[in-house]
C-alpha cells in the first residue's frame, strides 16, 4: 500500500519537475532571443499554452461532438440529420424544447426585473451593504444546494401529518383543506423550479443594475428634475435609458445560465413530471440511456442556441468600452 503510494507520488513529482525543466527552458529560450524572431518566439511562447489548452478542452470536443450527431449511438452507421429530426418532431422533444423556451423568457425576464426593482428600493435605504449582502448571500450557494433547500419548502405531507414543507403549511394557514404535491402538478412545478433559478441570480441582478444606476452622471437627473421629470417618469425616460445595456447584459447573462440548466433540474425531478430541460436531456441521453448520437445532436442544439447571445454580450461590451 506505501510502496503504491509512494510510486504514485513519485509519478507526480517527476511529470512536475519536467514540467517546470521545459518552462524553464522555454523562457531561458525567449530570453536569450533577439532580433527578428524575438517578439514572434514570444508570441508563441505565451500564446501557445492557451491555445493548446483551448483546442484540446473546446474546439476538439466541439468538432467531434458534431461529428458524432450524424451517427447512430455506437458511431457505425451515418445518419444524416435524423437526430435531429428526431429531437424537432418527437412529442416528448417537443415537450423538452417548449420547456427549455419557457425558461428562457420567464426565469431572466422575472430576475432582471425583480433586481431592477431591489436595486432602486435598497439604494434607498441606510446600510444597504448590509441589505445587498443579504440578497446577494444565495450567489453563494450552488444550484444543487438550493435546491435542497427549496425541495424542503416544497415538501408534500398528507395534511394529516405535521408539515415540514412551508409551502404546504402556508396553504394550510390560508385555509386550504388538501395542499397539492407541489413537484408533480405540471405546468406548476417548471414555475416553482424557476422560483429556485430567480432567488439564486436575483442578487447578481441587482448588484450590476445597481451600480449602473449608480454611474448615472448627476447632472443628467438634476436637469431632468428641473424639467419637471418626478417619480416614475424620472424611471421611464432617464434611468431605463441610461442603463439599457446592462440591462441587456443582465437579462442575456441570466438566458446563458438558464440555458445550460442542470443542476436544479436533476436535484429536483430528475427530469420527470414534465419538468425536462435541454441540458438535462441532453446529459439523460448521453450518460443515462448512452445514446451518443442523439445526445451530441442535442448538445449542438444547446450550443447553437447559446451562440448568439454570447456574442451579443461581447458585441455590448464592446460598445460600453468604445463609449468610455
Amino acid at each position: 500500500m506505501w510502496a503504491d503510494a509512494l510510486t504514485k507520488f513519485g509519478n507526480a513529482a517527476g511529470a512536475i519537475l519536467v514540467f517546470v525543466a521545459v518552462l524553464v527552458l522555454v523562457f531561458f529560450a525567449a530570453g536569450r532571443a533577439s532580433g527578428r524572431i524575438a517578439k514572434p518566439l514570444a508570441s508563441v511562447i505565451f500564446l501557445g499554452p492557451a491555445l493548446v489548452l483551448l483546442a484540446v478542452g473546446l474546439v476538439i470536443p466541439a468538432i467531434r461532438t458534431i461529428y458524432l450527431s450524424f451517427f447512430n449511438d455506437g458511431a457505425t452507421k451515418f445518419l444524416g440529420v435524423d437526430n435531429y429530426t428526431w429531437a424537432f418532431t418527437t412529442s416528448s422533444e417537443q415537450q423538452v424544447l417548449l420547456n427549455t423556451l419557457l425558461w428562457i423568457i420567464v426565469a431572466p425576464v422575472v430576475t432582471t426585473v425583480l433586481g431592477l426593482a431591489l436595486a432602486l428600493l435598497v439604494d434607498r435605504l441606510k446600510r444597504q451593504a448590509l441589505y445587498k449582502s443579504l440578497i446577494f448571500l444565495p450567489m453563494a450557494i450552488s444550484f444543487v444546494g438550493a435546491s435542497i433547500i427549496w425541495k424542503f419548502v416544497y415538501n408534500y405531507r398528507d395534511p394529516s401529518q405535521p408539515q415540514i414543507g412551508l409551502l404546504s403549511q402556508i396553504w394550510l394557514w390560508l385555509g386550504g383543506s388538501h395542499p397539492p404535491n407541489w413537484i408533480l402538478s405540471h405546468p406548476l412545478n417548471n414555475f416553482l423550479l424557476m422560483a429556485i433559478m430567480v432567488w439564486v441570480q436575483t442578487g447578481f441582478a441587482m448588484v450590476v443594475l445597481s451600480a449602473a444606476i449608480k454611474a448615472i452622471p448627476d447632472e443628467i437627473t438634476e436637469a431632468a428634475v428641473l424639467d419637471g421629470a418626478r417619480g416614475f417618469g424620472l424611471f421611464r425616460h432617464i434611468t431605463i435609458p441610461m442603463i439599457r445595456n446592462t440591462l441587456v447584459v443582465v437579462l442575456t447573462t441570466v438566458m446563458i445560465t438558464t440555458l445550460k440548466l442542470f443542476d436544479i433540474i436533476r436535484t429536483m425531478t430528475g427530469g420527470n413530471f414534465g419538468t425536462q430541460v435541454l441540458a438535462n436531456e441532453m446529459y439523460s441521453q448521453s450518460f443515462v440511456q448512452f445514446s451518443r448520437g442523439r445526445g451530441s445532436a442535442l448538445a449542438v442544439i444547446l450550443f447553437i442556441a447559446v451562440l448568439p447571445l454570447v456574442g451579443y454580450n461581447i458585441v455590448q461590451l464592446r460598445r460600453e468600452r468604445a463609449h468610455r
